[in-house]
């Protein structure tokens, strides 16, 4: 039958927020929380705060995480002076991992410093497997000293083992020199669709295609229709997975609102190539705001092995 994972984070100005949560579903609507809604995993090194989320699973069977490192409880009143634009600039240039080969045990943090002088902070890594190089392509957003620090583009390393990247390089900027941030890619069919937050011009979550991994993509415009019809500026951090009955599921993280009523919100489709993702309100449920995350396929057992697992705070 099979069962989704869904990592996340919660929205809260407190040091527990900013820590890695784990929810579960068997149909991907219902959710439930794992560890008593509790962190499972908590940053220790960097900026001490975990966010953006996206796991996969590997080739091996292992399980990979990686996260923003920031935290806005500790980071943003002290080490930033509540600038954005001082942590878009000075942030981490590291992204966080943990890997994993039960979704239980979990290695050592570890921080991974693809970003340089040349880079702001690492904002919103996700992975995906290059069917047609045979490695894994790690994209996030950033601003870079290509535009002066200016609007931030998406940049992506290569690696096979999760141990050597490649340099880092532009996967996908706007023509219009615009900000884009919080990139997702999936494959269907040979093809590679991203979705991205674009910041303005237009203000909503864009689609983009290419044959090719690494681009060069277009626009995707029968997308746009359905995000127009969304309050601009006010969804952000997509990701999407396949559903029970061969559907295409997209999830918007939705925060034009205070931070109660902040979570994703869920779309469907019944192909990434439509584009015709339909809002679906009322068949979803999550037993608290949860933030920037990604959901991820996974086995009855390991499902069975999520809900059954506790630990105590002070266990790494």
């Amino acid at each position: 039958m099979g069962a989704y994972l869904f990592v996340h984070f919660k929205e809260k100005r407190t040091p527990d927020g900013e820590q890695v949560y784990f929810g579960v579903s068997r149909d991907g609507f219902h959710w439930d929380a794992v560890n008593d809604g509790n962190p499972v995993l908590w940053s220790y090194e960097g900026d001490k705060g975990v966010r953006d989320f996206t796991i996969t699973r590997t080739g091996e069977g292992k399980f990979v995480i990686l996260a923003t490192d920031l935290s806005l409880a500790y980071g943003m009143p002290y080490q930033y002076g509540n600038s954005w634009e001082k942590v878009s600039r000075n942030g981490s240039k590291c992204l966080v991992m943990w890997q994993s080969d039960d979704l239980i045990h979990w290695g050592n943090q570890r921080m991974l410093r693809l970003g340089d002088e040349n880079f702001g902070c690492l904002w919103a890594p996700d992975i995906i497997f290059d069917k047609e190089a045979g490695d894994y392509i790690v994209h996030w957003s950033s601003s870079h000293s290509r535009n002066n620090f200016g609007p931030k583009g998406i940049f992506y390393s290569r690696t096979k083992d999760f141990e050597a990247f490649s340099e880092p390089r532009l996967l996908y900027s706007k023509e219009d020199g615009g900000p884009v941030i919080d990139s997702a890619m999936y494959e269907e069919d040979g093809v590679y669709y991203c979705f991205l937050k674009s910041e303005g011009d237009p203000a909503h979550v864009i689609l983009v295609k290419s044959d090719h991994a690494t681009g060069p993509f277009t626009r995707v415009k029968d997308f746009d229709q359905y995000m127009e019809e969304l309050e601009p500026g006010k969804y952000e951090a997509p990701t999407a997975f396949v559903t029970a009955d061969g559907r295409w599921c997209l999830m918007l993280d939705f925060y034009g609102c205070g931070a109660k009523g902040q979570g994703y919100v869920p779309f469907l489709a019944d192909s990434l190539k439509s584009g015709a993702f339909v809002r679906s309100d009322a068949s979803f449920s999550f037993p608290y705001g949860f933030k920037h995350g990604t959901v991820l396929s996974i086995t009855d057992e390991e499902y069975d092995r999520l809900k059954d697992f506790h630990k105590s705070p002070d266990w790494r």
